[in-house]
């Protein structure tokens, strides 16, 4: 597999997407054909060499000579710099020299590049961001669809994020029939704005999609659905406030611990059991979330991604492009009411394992 990084892209590029690529050539080497470091050469070359790795053969740097920054216009940004990093990586995957893009950088112009360049896959509207997100059933995380490329939607672009995100969920998460839930205020059809109620009846009608309804907040975590749809304005509200309640839950946690000797001897007998929440609540584990919609494999990661972010986006960019997750969209799309079928040769997934410890 051909891995184009942004390397230039996120809050602390290039050191933690470079580390994070050396992470994956030192443990993904049967997964990877090479990785390319699109970025400032000379910067990506000192990163390179920080990380005293041996990766000959593996990693390339390809050298663009601007980055789109985090605070620009996406699409300004994305049409005015022609040699960006982001746009380097999508002319890469469109021209057939890599199979995968990973960025952290601006989300809003990883989308208008990845669109302007790839364009869209016949029958979507709108290309969506999903994001496994986990829930308290080990190993089985929701899907979040939209977490944040649309803020503004129409109903129906609800129904075809819910086959997009069924798609993957049944592809590269591995749910046999994957259920699909729509984020309102309450259970009833008739609850939510004007967008969930308008959307609502066009899902239940929507013919192989297992849909079970409207679903709320505290459904999110139970492990019963595997796709909620929502739009992003309100997917990308509920995703952060997901990541920044994990953060101060942790933070709580350590504050209580530490107030009295009697607690933290308490919490050395409990070491084993905390840090086994904390890997489940860790949304590092879940890397990247794909860009669906879009004829490639694109995969989007939090703008403030460390290394291992970086390399579990990585893995999941494999599994997205081995499952061609791109060309089972555009079927089902152009087939609605075909059933969702198992694929007759199931490529094997990449584990989000652990990184052992350096």
């Amino acid at each position: 597999m051909r891995i184009a990084i942004d390397a230039m892209g996120g809050d602390y590029a290039p050191r933690e997407i470079v580390r994070g690529a050396v992470l994956a050539v030192k443990h993904l080497k049967k997964e990877i054909t090479c990785v390319y470091l699109v970025g400032d050469q000379n910067a990506v070359l000192l990163e390179l060499i920080a990380c005293k790795a041996d990766v000959g053969g593996y990693c390339e740097i390809v050298h663009a000579a601007e980055n789109v920054q985090m605070d620009e216009s996406p699409a300004a940004a994305v049409r005015r710099k022609k040699q960006a990093s982001i746009n380097i990586c999508m002319n890469m995957l469109r021209d057939g020299k890599a199979d995968v893009v990973i960025s952290a950088g601006n989300s809003g112009a990883v989308a208008t590049s990845a669109v302007m360049t790839l364009g869209r896959i016949k029958g979507v509207a709108r290309p969506v961001i999903a994001m496994a997100v986990p829930t308290r059933r080990p190993g089985r995380p929701f899907l979040l669809i939209d977490a944040g490329a649309n803020t503004d939607c129409e109903p129906e672009w609800l129904s075809q994020f819910a086959i997009m995100g069924s798609v993957y969920s049944r592809y590269v998460l591995r749910r046999e029939n994957p259920v699909v839930g729509l984020l309102s205020i309450g259970t009833e059809d008739c609850k939510g704005n004007e967008l969930t109620k308008k959307a609502f009846p066009i899902l239940k009608a929507l013919p192989g999609i297992n849909f079970r309804g409207n679903c709320e907040g505290h459904d999110l975590f139970e492990g019963n659905l595997d796709v909620i749809v929502a739009d992003g304005f309100v997917g990308n509200i509920v995703l952060k406030t997901i990541e920044s309640a994990a953060k101060a839950i942790g933070g709580w946690m350590k504050e209580e611990f530490v107030r009295h000797p009697i607690r933290q001897i308490g919490a050395l007998f409990l070491r084993g059991a905390l840090m086994a929440m904390k890997r489940k609540m860790d949304p590092e584990v879940y890397g990247g979330a794909p860009l669906l919609g879009v004829p490639g494999t694109v995969i989007i990661t939090h703008g403030a991604s460390s290394s291992k972010a970086i390399y579990h986006a990585i893995i999941a960019g494999i599994n997205a492009a081995r499952n061609n997750v791109a060309r089972e969209i555009e079927q089902r799309l152009g087939n609605p009411d075909a059933p969702l079928a198992a694929p007759s040769e199931p490529a094997p997934l990449v584990e989000h394992n652990e990184i052992p410890e350096e």
